[in-house]
């Protein structure tokens, strides 16, 4: 089953995120996302409720759709998540083949050369580029295809400070994440 990986913190997981899996898989030909929550993520600084809790509200977020699946794989690995140390545990653990597809925000692309192992780990994926802040293509070095995606104007950053300062965020994130932040009054939650 060819796999594209989709890593991220999801702090929290939004409806951005699940349409922008569901349009990998329709373009890619792959038969499933692997949501990858970051540890740690080596290149953000979180205000994090905690990478189970994060983990969490992806699970209960993509329950359902036999298409998305959870790895924990980061987690429990500890320390700071690198994509390539991921790629070669899932690969180990065969729950992963060879040549997946991994999923990146144009946010990303101007560091990747930065990334662990990004020589290595664009060789040995193909790197699917989606349009997060440019509606271009943009320039990069490295092997890859860009999804002609929709762009929705949405960020965990944004809905996390609509949710303290009490404006409109209920229908920016999924059922199953609204529940969770709701019941553990995360990012600043109120029920008042």
């Amino acid at each position: 089953m060819r796999t594209a990986l989709f890593g991220g913190s999801f702090n929290p997981i939004h409806i951005g995120h699940l349409i922008m899996a569901e349009e990998v898989l329709l373009v890619t030909g792959c038969e499933r996302i692997l949501f990858l929550p970051a540890n740690i993520p080596p290149h953000k600084d979180l205000e994090d409720p905690g990478a189970e809790i994060r983990a969490a509200m992806v699970e209960a977020s993509i329950d359902g759709d036999t298409r998305f699946s959870l790895s924990r794989c980061e987690i429990e690995r500890a320390g700071v998540s690198y994509t390539i140390d991921s790629l070669r545990s899932l690969q180990s653990q065969g729950l992963v083949g060879k040549h997946p597809c991994i999923v990146i925000g144009d946010d990303l692309i101007e560091g990747f050369s930065s990334w662990k192992e990004a020589d290595l780990l664009a060789r040995e994926t193909e790197l699917v580029i989606v349009h997060r802040l440019s509606p271009q293509n943009l320039s990069f070095d490295y092997p890859h295809r860009y999804l002609n995606n929709r762009m929705l104007p949405i960020s965990s950053t944004e809905i996390r400070q609509l949710i303290e300062q009490k404006g409109a965020w209920r229908y920016l994130v999924p059922e199953g994440a609204r529940r969770l932040i709701e019941k553990n009054r995360l990012y600043g939650y109120r029920a008042d």
